[in-house]
């Protein structure tokens, strides 16, 4: 478990990564007002990895709130509920039982007096996911499994990747360099050699697939948007070797293709890779 104090003037706010340890090797997050304890869960599946958390560190979790409806994402909302009383949160259309606020793009999920949270309508994994970005002076992304570290979510499960294109090139991609980001799932290692098999001199991909800590999610690299730009393949559509390695795969590519045709290109080739 990491734990990470930002400073907004007099204010604390603190990000709890909590690393499951399951198969599908989630990460849960706690997000925690430094002035009242009180705290909100997302995505919290292990909800007693939570609430042991919470307990140990006199934090009041009243919140939860799911990025979307697969059930790795909400499998702990009922146990989580009975045990602290918060309220559920989750997007307006997601197929998620008891829900107590339904969110929409621009929403503000206030957590104790020193935590900002706005709601980000996120399509493409699913229809109806979010993503929270914190108000904090380094702001931070849970993208849930839209964005992942150096990757992108898939689209099998009642998603769609024009959708997810979308999300990336109108969304994300407008968000500032320092952004930390903060996924659902622990898939460095995939990703990063995905990225080298794409760009097969990515130095820095390279180095971060060697690092101890991307193969060690009890002390998982914070990623920032700036190093997904420069090691996240669906971040770098302009790429020339991208571009021509994919065009081995796909001889139909346009001569030169717009960022969406490769993003689509990338997505359908990562889905079988």
């Amino acid at each position: 478990m990491l734990v990470f104090v930002w400073r907004q003037e007099d204010n604390i706010v603190i990000v709890e990564q909590i690393w499951t340890g399951n198969a599908w090797r989630n990460f849960n997050y706690l997000i925690v007002c430094g002035e009242t304890g009180e705290a909100a869960a997302i995505d919290p599946l292990d909800h007693s990895k939570c609430l042991s958390k919470a307990n140990e560190m006199g934090w009041n979790i009243t919140q939860i709130i799911n990025t979307h409806e697969h059930q790795d994402h909400t499998g702990g909302n009922e146990a989580l509920v009975a045990a602290t009383g918060s309220r559920l949160l989750a997007h307006h259309n997601a197929d998620i039982p008891n829900v107590d606020k339904l969110l929409v793009a621009g929403d503000i999920v206030r957590i104790g007096k020193t935590v900002e949270l706005e709601v980000l309508d996120t399509p493409g994994h699913t229809m109806s996911h979010v993503c929270l970005l914190a108000h904090t002076d380094i702001p931070s992304l849970f993208s849930g499994d839209t964005l992942f570290n150096a990757g992108a979510g898939n689209c099998h499960n009642g998603g769609h990747p024009e959708q997810l294109f979308q999300t990336f090139s109108r969304q994300l991609e407008a968000l500032s360099d320092d952004t930390r980001i903060y996924p659902g799932h622990d898939y460095w290692a995939n990703n990063l050699a995905f990225t080298l098999d794409r760009e097969p001199n990515n130095k820095l991909a390279a180095d971060l697939l060697d690092n101890i800590h991307v193969n060690d999610p009890n002390q998982s690299l914070i990623s920032t948007l700036k190093l997904e730009r420069q090691i996240n393949t669906f971040l770098r559509l302009s790429n020339p070797l991208i571009i021509q390695n994919l065009r081995e795969s796909f001889p139909d590519l346009s001569e030169m293709p717009d960022p969406k045709e490769v993003f689509l290109r990338l997505r359908e080739l990562r889905n079988d890779w």
